[in-house]
C-alpha cells in the first residue's frame, strides 16, 4: 500500500478538525450578539454554552465512532464524517436563532470525533516502532491547525460574520472528495469486529478497555494529563491580559508560536528523540518538561519569560503520542478504534472539567479577596496533576518490567 496519500489525507483530516473550530472564533462573539441580541458578556455566557455542548457530545461519541470504525471500517465513517461536518458548518452559516447554532455545535461534536477513527488507521498501517512517531504527526497536524484557523477566520471574516462557516464547509468538502480518492480500507475480515452498543458508549468501554492489562493505569494518565494540559485554553487569554497586560495580538501571536513549536516537536523531534530511548523514557521526559513549564508560567511576570516558557513546555509534546502508542499495543488489532474512541471521549472529559476548575482558580487569586494575587495559580494546579501522572506512569512502568 502506498501510505503517503493516505496519510496526508489523515493529517489533513485532523488538521480541518483544529481549523474548523479556530476559523470561526474570530467571529463568535459578534455572531453570537447578531442571533441572540444581548450583550458581550451574555453572547461569552452562550459561547460557554455552546463550547460545552460540543466537548460532551466528542465525550459522549468518541467510543461509538471508533467502535463503528471497528465494524463498518475507517473509510466510511471519516468520509460521512467528513460530509455531515460540511452540512453542519452551512446548518451554522444560516442559522438565525440561537437553538440552531446550538444544536450545530451537537452535529459538530459529534463530526469532531473522528481523531479515534483517524489515529485507528495511523495505528493500522503503522508498524510496532513506528506507532508513537506516526501519533506525533497527528498532534503535529492539529498544531498546524491551530495556527492556521484563527488566521483563515480573521480573512474570512473581512467578508462578513457567516464567511468563515461557509469557508470551513468548502474545506471540509474538499478533504471528503480527497479521501474519497485516496483513503484505502485497512479494517481486513481477520479483525473486523462486530458491533455492540454495550461497548459503543463511554461507561461500556473504559470497562472493556479496563480489563486489559495496565491499560486502566494509562487512562488515568491520559485523564490527569488532558485536566493540566487544557489549562492553556482555558485561561491563556485572561492569563496573557493578567499577568503581562497583552493586548489581543499578543495573544494571537502567542498562541502561533505555541503552535509552531508543537508542530515542531511532534511532527519531527519525537522521532530523532525515539532513536535513543524507549517509549516510556519519551513519556517520563515529557512530563518533566511539561512540570518545568507549568511551573515556570506559575511564577512569570515577563513577556520573555512567557516565550521562553512556550518553547521548554512544547517540549513536553513528545509524551502524549508515546503514551498513545504504548496504550495500542496493549490492546489487540481488533479493538484499535474502541481504544482510540476511549482515548478522545478522555480527552473530552479533560476538556469539560479543566476550564470549570482553571478559571475558577484563577478567578479566586485574581479576585479582591485573594490571599495573594498569583494570575498563574491554575499552572501550579495543572503542575500537581502533571506530577500525579508522573508518579502513576513511573509506578506503572516500573511494575510491567518487572513483571517481564
Amino acid at each position: 500500500m502506498n501510505k503517503r496519500l493516505p496519510l496526508f489525507f489523515i493529517l489533513c483530516t485532523c488538521a480541518i478538525d483544529a481549523i474548523g473550530i479556530g476559523i470561526i472564533v474570530p467571529v463568535m462573539p459578534d455572531l453570537l450578539i447578531e442571533v441572540g441580541g444581548g450583550t458581550l458578556g451574555e453572547a461569552a455566557v452562550w459561547g460557554g454554552v455552546l463550547a460545552t455542548a460540543f466537548a460532551v457530545m466528542q465525550f459522549l461519541c468518541g467510543p461509538t465512532v471508533g467502535n463503528m470504525s471497528d465494524r463498518f471500517g475507517r473509510r466510511p465513517v471519516l468520509l460521512l464524517a467528513l460530509l455531515l461536518m460540511s452540512l453542519d458548518y452551512l446548518l451554522m452559516a444560516v442559522a438565525n436563532a440561537m437553538w440552531i447554532l446550538f444544536l450545530g455545535r451537537i452535529i459538530g461534536g459529534i463530526t469532531a470525533s473522528t481523531p479515534a477513527t483517524a489515529a485507528a488507521f495511523i495505528s493500522d498501517i503503522s508498524k510496532p516502532s513506528e506507532k508513537a512517531q506516526n501519533f506525533g504527526l497527528i498532534g503535529a497536524a492539529f498544531g498546524i491547525g491551530f495556527i492556521l484557523g484563527p488566521l483563515f477566520g480573521a480573512v474570512f471574516a473581512e467578508f462578513g460574520t457567516r464567511a468563515p462557516f461557509y469557508a470551513a464547509a468548502a474545506i471540509s468538502f474538499a478533504n471528503m472528495l480527497l479521501g474519497y480518492f485516496v483513503l484505502p480500507e485497512t479494517v481486513t475480515d481477520e479483525i473486523r469486529r462486530k458491533f455492540e452498543w454495550k461497548r459503543a458508549n463511554p461507561l461500556g468501554a473504559l470497562i472493556q478497555m479496563g480489563k486489559l492489562p495496565g491499560l486502566k493505569n494509562l487512562l488515568v494518565v491520559l485523564l490527569f494529563l488532558q485536566i493540566a494540559g487544557f489549562v492553556y485554553p482555558a485561561v491563556w487569554s485572561f492569563f496573557g491580559v493578567e499577568a503581562f497586560g497583552w493586548e489581543p495580538r499578543m495573544i494571537g501571536v502567542s498562541l502561533a508560536a505555541y503552535g509552531i513549536a508543537i508542530a515542531f516537536v511532534q511532527g519531527w523531534l519525537i522521532r530523532r528523540v525515539l532513536r535513543y530511548l524507549t517509549e516510556s523514557q519519551t513519556v517520563i521526559l515529557g512530563l518533566f518538561f511539561e512540570i518545568v513549564g507549568f511551573l515556570g508560567f506559575g511564577f512569570a511576570n515577563e513577556t520573555w519569560m512567557a516565550f521562553t516558557l512556550i518553547f521548554i513546555s512544547s517540549l513536553s509534546g513528545i509524551a502524549l503520542p508515546a503514551l498513545q502508542s504504548i496504550a495500542a499495543r496493549a490492546a489487540f488489532d481488533n479493538q484499535q478504534g474502541e481504544l482510540q474512541g476511549v482515548w478522545s471521549s478522555v480527552t473530552s472529559l479533560g476538556f469539560i472539567i479543566s476550564p470549570i476548575l482553571m478559571t475558577q482558580i484563577f478567578y479566586y487569586f485574581t479576585g479582591p479577596d485573594a490571599p495573594v494575587h498569583l494570575p498563574g495559580s491554575p499552572f501550579l494546579v495543572a503542575m500537581l496533576l502533571a506530577m500525579l501522572a508522573l508518579a502513576l506512569f513511573t509506578f506503572y512502568s516500573r511494575k510491567e518490567t518487572s513483571s517481564r
